[in-house]
């Protein structure tokens, strides 16, 4: 009996350490949430060279957007529009570009008329002098994320209603999340916040940072009062001072703030690799990355239980 009492016990532990946790926002129940290898899996694959860097326009970032739609169709997420698909066209630099940003609904349980947009940029740099700017935490971790969210879903569904946005273009200017909030399928009124994620896979300080609670009472206590990990910080900063500190503008998060809709980016320091050809899965920190994958859903987590936000 001893025997199967501790074989049981094994293979209670080895299933349980196979997903991420999360505590919930309302007990101190804690679940099984998503697969952490699926997560490195997602992120593996998306910054392969299958998908020559992903640039805007290309077979690479067709492929990365197909990805993208049979992800959130297999898990039954639903579209924003009549479809996942939201196709725009911009001009930089005298090119003229065809773009798509890929989005997805779950329907809120208790606020369905507003709205958390949780994003990420699936583009990158594509190929250059003949070689392949992977974007591993450029951001195939933003977008592997989102998939995480979806499975979190599953099992939580959220108070508010989310969007998940795979925005297409960041690299050439924030292009797809600019379309977005100026061809808003729902209206903008009814976006409470903006959860923005790009480059959170690797730090060497164990660092992650939310950007923007310089601008938002309710989400700087939110990001101050509670600590949401042992083993990562998550600082805030990164939202006063020069060009060089400030990432206010650095990623689409910018395209809500300046239509007056809160937004926090989470996001880590530039490193090394940062817009280089070695911007590889092979250099991601796979403990740090599901860290803060955790980190950043206990955080909506605290969004999607505030009241603050939801009676704005």
């Amino acid at each position: 009996m001893r025997k199967i009492i501790c074989f049981c016990l094994l293979l209670c532990v080895s299933v349980f350490n196979t997903y991420g946790q999360i505590e919930n926002t309302t007990s101190s129940i804690k679940a099984p949430i998503f697969n952490d290898t699926l997560l490195l899996h997602h992120i593996k694959t998306l910054s392969s060279d299958a998908f020559e860097g992903r640039r805007t326009g290309t077979p690479g970032a067709l492929k990365a957007a197909n990805y993208i739609i049979k992800e959130f169709t297999d898990n039954a997420i639903l579209p924003l529009g009549k479809s996942l698909e939201q196709p725009f066209t911009f001009t930089h630099e005298d090119t003229t570009y065809n773009g798509v940003n890929i989005l997805g609904y779950v329907k809120g349980t208790t606020y369905p008329q507003k709205y958390v947009v949780i994003s990420a940029h699936y583009d990158h740099e594509g190929i250059k002098n003949g070689q392949i700017y992977n974007g591993a935490d450029d951001d195939a971790s933003g977008v592997s994320a989102l998939f995480s969210f979806v499975e979190y879903f599953k099992n939580n569904p959220p108070k508010h209603s989310v969007i998940l946005a795979a925005f297409d273009a960041e690299e050439l200017g924030m292009e797809g999340s600019k379309y977005y909030v100026n061809n808003s399928i729902i209206p903008l009124k009814q976006i409470v916040v903006n959860l923005n994620m790009d480059m959170i896979s690797r730090s060497d300080k164990n660092e992650l940072f939310a950007v923007g609670t310089v601008f938002n009472k309710t989400l700087e206590q939110i990001i101050s009062n509670h600590e949401y990990s042992t083993t990562i910080s998550l600082l805030k900063g990164h939202d006063q001072g020069n060009w060089n500190e400030n990432w206010t503008y650095a990623s689409d998060h910018v395209s809500f703030h300046r239509r007056g809709i809160p937004f926090l980016y989470f996001g880590v320091d530039d490193h090394a690799d940062y817009h280089q050809p070695t911007d590889d899965y092979e250099n991601i920190h796979p403990e740090f990355y599901i860290e803060a994958v955790k980190v950043i859903m206990s955080v909506f987590n605290k969004v999607d239980n505030s009241l603050q936000l939801s009676n704005n």
